[in-house]
């Protein structure tokens, strides 16, 4: 006979549950006049579809009545009494406290559920080795690496869940579509300089991607020194001249603003108007990626830490990571240590998202090859997936593994990708 100990404990609960609510049924109710009073809940952590008993006083059995949330999302009652209930966390809910409401009556845990995602890395697409080929997932191919110099970290999503992939080796931009269907947005396997729509269109190095509200796609090519806008359907058209070798690009999209920076040991960042461009961040050590937050702020990765610049004025502070000390620590802010951070990507509660190894030549024996993830709130850094190990392997957080993660981007669902260079392959990282 197969059983479970969570099933075992959801039996005894729910027995528990209707033998108590039996007893009061000559007691009164729920009152109320009277406070709803939360004293605990068991268990304190876990992830989508943990079953959690909450005590307190002054719940119903009038499931109708109820209503249980963590941060906004409804959490489903199995049961409940007077005393007791029991409900099931829902996937993605995140931590915090878990709220009660009875009519219009209101209490909250007073301490919070915390949340464990469980990260599951797969491949998108891309065969594991440099070439060239349209096609469905691992029918594809890309040289991201075939070169150990290559350094692109352009990968960005659009508003349909399309990827796009900045792809150097073929000179071109690359796009995957939510099921996996490469094709090859702008540009060909020919290197050269031309504005045009599709294959017309030719690039040299295409490092660094963004996109803005209406999901223009925006390209920076350091082997042309310009900056790109290429439309939804395919057309790319110079907007700029880079007054350094352009590296990496964002889009502000409260502003629409362009902005690119070189990756040099005195880099600057430039603004791009309609009527000027204007430097407003210098001296950035060989910074590794740029993005702007959901707010307008501005991050950087430079020196071996995250540099927030904020909206208005772009003052400077070091979010995480200790200036020049090269490591890898999961812990507050800045008390933790990156190893060559490179490319960034956010999500739509502003937290940062590092991709690691921005060495010169990808090496494996960088002693970072995970995906880091920076929590907005706190500055807390922990690895979102991949380990201090070089591999090519699947699988859940740590267990999985990358070579070279050097560019990230996050999704309008939060799904996140993995631009893994040495590999050659674009991979995807899904939380629940």
């Amino acid at each position: 006979m197969k059983f479970t100990y969570q099933g075992l404990f959801t039996g005894a609960i729910l027995i528990m549950l209707s033998v108590t609510g039996c007893k009061k049924d000559n007691k009164p109710g729920h009152i109320s006049s009277s406070p709803i009073v939360v004293s605990s809940f068991t268990p304190a952590s876990g992830g989508g579809g943990t079953e959690v008993l909450i005590n307190g006083s002054n719940f119903t059995t009038d499931t109708s009545q109820l209503s249980v949330t963590l941060n906004g999302k409804k959490l489903k009652v199995i049961a409940s009494n007077t005393g007791q209930m029991m409900v099931v966390i829902s996937k993605n809910a995140g931590s915090g406290p878990i709220l009660i409401k009875i009519g219009t009556g209101t209490a909250t845990t007073t301490t919070d559920f915390t949340y464990q995602f469980t990260r599951r890395v797969s491949t998108l697409a891309g065969k594991g080795v440099a070439g060239y080929a349209d096609g469905q997932g691992a029918d594809a191919q890309f040289n991201l690496g075939g070169q150990s110099w290559y350094r692109s970290s352009g990968i960005v999503t659009d508003s349909k869940l399309n990827v796009y992939v900045a792809d150097p080796g073929n000179h071109c931009i690359r796009k995957i579509d939510s099921l996996g269907n490469v094709s090859t947005f702008a540009g060909s396997p020919n290197s050269g300089y031309a504005d045009g729509k599709g294959s017309a269109a030719k690039f040299s190095l295409p490092y660094g991607l963004a996109v803005d509200n209406d999901d223009n796609i925006y390209c920076v090519d350091p082997g042309n020194w310009d900056i790109r806008k290429i439309t939804p359907d395919g057309n790319a058209v110079t907007i700029a001249w880079a007054k350094a070798e352009p590296w990496y690009v964002a889009v502000d999209k409260n502003t629409g603003y362009v902005y690119y920076s070189s990756n040099a040991a005195s880099a600057t960042i430039y603004q791009i108007t309609p009527s000027a461009t204007n430097e407003i961040v210098t001296g950035l050590v060989y910074p590794g990626g740029l993005v702007f937050d959901k707010l307008g702020n501005l991050y950087a990765s430079t020196d071996q830490v995250i540099k927030k610049f904020t909206a208005g004025d772009w003052t400077a502070s070091i979010i995480a990571g200790q200036q020049g000390q090269v490591g890898y620590i999961d812990t507050a802010g800045t008390a933790a240590k990156f190893a060559n951070p490179f490319g960034l990507g956010v999500d739509a509660s502003n937290n940062i998202y590092v991709g690691e190894n921005g060495t010169w030549d990808g090496s494996v024996s960088n002693p970072d090859q995970s995906i880091r993830f920076i929590d907005a709130k706190t500055y807390q850094v922990s690895t979102f997936a991949g380990s201090a190990t070089a591999g090519s392997a699947n699988g859940v957080g740590k267990a999985a593994s990358f070579s070279a993660p050097i560019g990230v981007t996050v999704d309008k669902n939060g799904t996140v990708y993995v631009l893994d260079k040495n590999n050659n392959l674009i991979r995807k990282i899904v939380s629940e």
